[in-house]
Parts: structure tokens; C-alpha cells; sequence
């Protein structure tokens, strides 16, 4: 199994590297291609840094990586999900993991994210693809439990890699040093965390992040994230809606 490591918080981000050293421990293949900078809620946007229209890729090395090719990128991560496979890192990968995102990505806003971009681009080209998130609230100070992700992944690799190609997993685990195994979840309305116009004025927009916890619909991501429970979701890719008569 021939598997690439992206995320959209960027090559430097540490869940990104524990992400790496999951595959490599389960016997995978890895190669790591990441957004040289955050490219947070860029959804499946293209977007790359072009110089004499070339895409810079940076050769980097990550802890606890020797050995495994890892590629910074400027670009988004759907692009370097997308060139990836037309072989621009070696051979097609077989598998994508995209992540582990610093926050979660739950409910319809999962069409923002750049993680799940990162998973939708790749099975649209003919991945398997799970993209994994860490629940992490607004509070940036508190420890981040990267290796409880990656274990909780870890128990799914094998059943994402049996899938048939085109398939996406989006994975949430809690951040706490043990959880449960993680549990089939409905896409919420929204989230526990939504974003609101916080001013408007003089020309600019200023958003703000709030979190809201009365309103999470029983069974879904968000709700059972919020209650402490790792939450599994299969999604859909673009695909003709044949129930709409036009």
C-alpha cells in the first residue's frame, strides 16, 4: 500500500508528522507532501503559488521521519492531493490520509475544510482516502493528544484500505489521552464551533469563532464529539443528483 500524508495545517505541523509515523508503523509505503503554510478552509481549492507558472516544492525533513520523502508544497492541499496522482511524488498513492487537523471538522462544514478537500480531490482521482481530525476546541494552549488520533486511525487503516477506490472516511477523535473506539455519525446542520461576523466596517469584514452547545442534534458528529466520542463519517464525492428532475 502506496500511501501520501497531506494536511492544510502545513508541513510543520505536528499531527501531521504523528500522522506519517502511524502509516509507517502499520508497514505502508509513505511519502508526505504538505501545504508549505497553513491552508486552512480552503475546501478543494487549487490555489498554488506559481513562479514562471511552477509550483515550488521543498524538500524537507520531519521528526521521527528518517528515510521517508517529505515535500514542502506552496500550494493547497487538493492541488498537492491532485498532482500527486499524476505521479508528481513518485508512483499514484493508493491511499491518501490527510491530516491530523488542529480542530475539528464536523457537520456540512466539512465542504470548507482543506483536510477533507485534500480526501475528496484524491478519491475523485482514484484514492482511497481518510481524513482525521482532533477536537481541540477554541483553547490553542491547552496539549495537543496527536498519538491518541493517530491510534484511533490507526484501527481503521485497514478497513479504509479495503475500500473500493473513490471512497472517504472522515475521522474526529475527542482530545483526551484515551478514548473509545469511534462510533457511525451523521453530518450535523453545524458544528459545535461556527464562525459569525463579529464587525463590518470601513471596508473589511472581521469573523469570530463561537462555540455553541445547545443546539447539536442527537447522533451526529458534532453532538457525540462534544459528549467525548470519536466519530466516524463515510462521504459522498461530487456526484450527479438523479433524484432532481431539470
Amino acid at each position: 500500500m502506496r500511501v501520501l500524508i497531506t494536511n492544510d495545517d502545513g508541513i510543520d505541523s505536528p499531527g501531521l508528522a504523528a500522522l506519517a509515523r502511524g502509516a509507517v508503523a502499520h508497514g505502508w509505503t509513505t511519502v508526505v507532501a504538505a501545504p508549505a503554510r497553513e491552508s486552512s478552509g480552503t475546501s478543494a481549492g487549487l490555489t498554488a503559488a506559481e513562479d514562471d507558472r511552477r509550483v515550488q516544492v521543498e524538500r524537507r525533513e520531519l521528526p521521527g521521519l528518517d528515510g521517508v520523502p517529505a515535500y514542502a508544497v506552496a500550494a493547497h492541499p487538493a492541488f498537492i492531493a491532485l498532482v500527486a496522482s499524476q505521479g508528481a511524488f513518485g508512483d499514484p498513492p493508493d491511499l491518501v490520509l490527510s491530516g491530523v487537523n488542529r480542530g475539528a471538522n464536523v457537520g456540512r462544514a466539512v465542504l470548507h475544510s482543506g483536510t477533507v478537500g485534500a480526501a475528496l480531490t484524491a478519491a475523485v482521482n482514484g484514492a482511497r482516502a481518510l481524513a482525521v481530525s482532533l477536537d481541540v476546541g477554541l483553547d490553542v494552549d491547552v496539549p495537543h493528544h496527536w498519538d491518541t488520533a493517530v491510534a484511533v486511525a490507526a484501527t481503521l487503516f485497514d478497513r479504509v484500505a479495503a475500500l473500493p477506490a473513490g471512497a472517504v472516511v472522515n475521522l474526529n477523535v475527542p482530545n483526551r489521552a484515551e478514548v473509545g473506539e469511534p462510533e457511525r455519525a451523521g453530518l450535523a446542520e453545524f458544528g459545535a464551533v461556527r464562525t459569525r461576523i463579529k464587525d463590518s466596517d470601513d471596508g473589511t469584514i472581521a469573523l469570530a469563532a463561537v462555540l455553541v452547545e445547545d443546539d447539536l442534534s442527537p447522533g451526529t458528529d458534532a453532538a457525540l464529539l462534544a459528549a467525548g466520542r470519536p466519530t466516524v463519517t463515510p462521504l459522498r464525492s461530487v456526484a450527479e443528483d438523479h433524484d432532481i428532475e431539470f
